[in-house]
């Protein structure tokens, strides 16, 4: 129970924060303000639902995925180059052997039913 309040006060603050940027438009002269205020409640509110376990465990899981992308081992440019290349002419020999499959198929069904031309 205590996860679900710790949940709506979180999604409180957020909302707060949004209705707030739009609704202080015209009383707060600076955009960067608004901005600033803006972040700063989010920024609360995603604290506040860190302190959650869903929240504990979304945080969990984010830094498990920041590791992850850290061991991704990236294509050099020339695997990249060579990669797209290849692709690129797969795609267009494909494309010429269906037009040529699709222009015998429509040959043979002129030559049976006569129509077509």
């Amino acid at each position: 129970m205590a996860d679900k309040i710790k949940l709506i006060i979180a999604l409180a603050i957020a909302i707060a924060a949004l209705v707030g940027y739009y609704t202080l438009g015209d009383s707060v002269p600076s955009e960067p303000v608004r901005v600033l205020g803006m972040l700063f409640g989010l920024g609360v509110a995603t604290f506040v639902a860190t302190l959650s376990e869903p929240g504990a465990n979304a945080l969990a899981y984010s830094r498990g995925a920041i590791v992850e992308v850290r061991k991704v081992v990236w294509p050099t440019r020339k695997e990249t180059v060579n990669t797209t290349l290849l692709v690129m002419a797969m795609v267009i020999m494909v494309g010429i052997i269906l037009w040529l499959f699709d222009s015998l198929l429509g040959w043979g069904i002129q030559l049976m039913t006569g129509q077509g031309g």
